[in-house]
């Protein structure tokens, strides 16, 4: 749809008219009442108030170079269809276990490739970044430490990037949930609001997803008092345990099964999800981790308001060049004729 911005620039085309009309009575009947170089182009004649010009073709010209720059000066632009916004209410911070115990290999990619619980985790935590579009991610990795290594931003590839280089034991060997758990709150609560941020992801409550394969073993916060710290900042937090009931080993005697997840703290986990009003999860498996990414997907939609705009092209170069044109026609003309 074509639209005029300023309207009240159109009140211009007429002047040449009124300039015409209105001077001469405030003038000498001599006088020439269009006052250009090349006046003598132009034979005057009064006779009912209307001008005849010598040469048309300039006079003309002359009138349509007037309307193009006018035209242009009022700002025409096309306005396209409205286009519907994705707005995301939703502010989610990722916690990823980097322990020694990470290092397991009782996970399979691609239903042949015997992989650690990492690596595992970190092709589907990647697939679920890349479906978060709009939201604000952050990823905090831990291990003996707590750090933040990626804060909450809207650049999802950043994140998914900072976590596929992380590595085992890059935070320590032990496990400190507490503190990756205190660590998210304060980030939560001192993280100001991004500039031009829509208002419903201000007003979001946050959510933090921790993954751990084992049971809290350093650090300086108890993981449970840290949930309820959790909880009284209003985060809510989703807890996800990793790692196989069983895997066939060799040894000396033949193979034998072991419980590779024998040191994980299943209750801690369960209690925190349950204080802070989220929901504990178990991943035996990539196919079972792929499952529970998915369900936070439905529990955590992205929130989309009916929020749209209408794209504007701005179309005033066009006649601006046409008038520039044509009165490099009308110079060139009469700069000819003379």
């Amino acid at each position: 749809m074509l639209t005029i911005e300023w309207m009240w620039a159109l009140l211009f085309l007429p002047l040449p008219w009124l300039y015409r009309y209105i001077l001469p009575v405030a003038k000498a009947p001599d006088e020439s009442v269009l006052r250009v170089p090349f006046i003598e182009d132009f034979k005057q004649v009064t006779s009912g108030g209307l001008v005849i010009k010598k040469d048309r073709a300039l006079f003309w010209l002359g009138l349509l170079a007037w309307a193009c720059l006018v035209v242009a000066a009022s700002r025409p632009q096309w306005v396209g269809d409205p286009i519907e916004l994705p707005v995301s209410g939703r502010d989610i911070m990722l916690a990823v276990d980097l322990s020694g115990s990470m290092e397991m290999e009782d996970f399979v990619l691609g239903n042949t490739r015997r992989v650690d619980r990492l690596t595992a985790t970190k092709a589907v935590a990647g697939e679920f970044i890349e479906r978060r579009v709009g939201d604000r991610l952050g990823l905090i990795l831990f291990g003996r430490r707590a750090y933040v290594q990626t804060p909450l931003t809207f650049d999802r590839e950043t994140v998914k990037t900072l976590l596929y280089e992380s590595a085992i034991g890059l935070a320590g060997k032990e496990t400190a949930i507490g503190d990756a758990i205190g660590l998210a709150v304060k980030r939560f609560r001192d993280m100001p609001a991004t500039h031009g941020e829509p208002q419903s992801a201000q007003s979001s409550k946050p959510i933090l997803i921790l993954l751990t394969d084992g049971a809290n073993t350093a650090g300086e916060v108890e993981p449970v008092k840290a949930a309820e710290f959790a909880a009284q900042e209003g985060l809510k937090i989703y807890t996800i345990g990793i790692g196989a009931d069983q895997l066939v080993v060799p040894s000396l005697f033949g193979a034998r099964r072991i419980n590779p997840s024998a040191d994980l703290d299943e209750e801690t986990l369960t209690a925190i999800a349950d204080k802070t009003g989220g929901k504990y999860f178990r991943a035996r498996d990539t196919k079972e981790l792929e499952k529970i990414y998915q369900l936070l997907d439905e529990l955590e939609p992205i929130a989309r308001e009916s929020k749209s705009f209408r794209p504007k092209t701005s179309l005033y170069y066009w006649p601006l060049s046409i008038g520039l044109l044509l009165a490099l026609a009308i110079l060139l003309l009469i700069t000819v004729r003379r």
